[in-house]
């Protein structure tokens, strides 16, 4: 039966979407010449339209998204299949055993059923997964996570072993301690001197994030969000004086800033 044709609410129907695709001979030429290192930029830029659609509460887009991010993975699982690797029916085998032996309270033996994981149950299964996989603890934490998210984890990692701050006030010195080098480095007008210090800070704002249980990569795209609302206000209410934002000075700046901050 012609693609065309197919039932389009099969999995099977995809996977033979992207196989035609990828045919070296009667393929599309941009998908053909695509590898894993190429795709992941798409893969993870597809990850963060998914997050800002359920972050707008947009469930068309989530529907398109999700979409959009399953594609993902089977565009690597076609080319990890060309080279002999896997196929996407692996991939589905993996992550059902996984979920299968990380859930025994769910999925084990009659005793294992019902029973409450205990604080540090996930980390525990996690951590026997990887044992022979990693030669450090804070070796399996991706590099490819965006900062913000790959600090938290990382400090969260170090945590375990006890290297962490007994409490929020620890943190809220070492952040005013890191404030303190940045205005000393940016005295010193050293621009390699003063990005390393400002990482500094940005980590240890990070700490204090996960010591009050706050999701610091939410956090940041939330303010993200909100400054780009406010700054629209702003624009908005400039362009009906019939001026334009940079013929304004900064003090009629900040009051328009004032005023979308009352009014958002």
């Amino acid at each position: 039966m012609p693609l065309a044709k197919a039932d389009r609410k099969s999995i099977n129907t995809l996977l033979d979407i992207m196989a035609a695709l990828r045919d070296p001979k009667s393929g599309c030429p941009w998908d053909i010449k695509q590898d894993f290192k190429s795709i992941t930029p798409y893969t993870i830029e597809e990850a963060f339209e998914v997050a800002e659609a359920i972050e707008l509460g947009d469930m068309e887009a989530l529907c398109d998204e999700l979409g959009d991010l399953l594609l993902q993975v089977i565009f690597h699982s076609q080319m990890a299949k060309e080279l002999g690797h896997f196929s996407f029916e692996h991939v589905i085998e993996a992550i059902s055993t996984k979920m299968i032996r990380r859930h025994p309270h769910v999925f084990g033996e009659p005793h294992e059923r019902g029973i409450e994981p205990e604080k540090g149950f996930w980390e525990n299964i996690k951590d026997t997964e990887k044992a022979h996989k990693t030669k450090g603890l804070l070796d399996d934490v991706p590099v490819a996570l965006p900062a913000l998210k790959r600090a938290q984890k990382l400090q969260k990692k170090a945590a375990r072993v006890g290297f962490d701050w007994p409490d929020t006030a620890g943190v809220m010195d070492k952040i005013s301690e890191e404030l303190a080098e940045v205005t000393q480095a940016i005295k010193s007008d050293n621009r390699q001197h003063m990005a390393e210090e400002i990482g500094d800070l940005l980590f240890s704002v990070v700490n204090l994030a996960r010591h009050l249980d706050i999701d610091a990569e939410h956090s940041l795209r939330s303010a993200n969000h909100k400054f780009c609302n406010r700054f629209k206000h702003m624009e908005e209410t400039v362009n009906q004086s019939g001026k334009q934002m940079q013929q304004l000075d900064l003090d009629e700046l900040e009051q328009l800033w004032q005023q979308a901050k009352k009014d958002t």
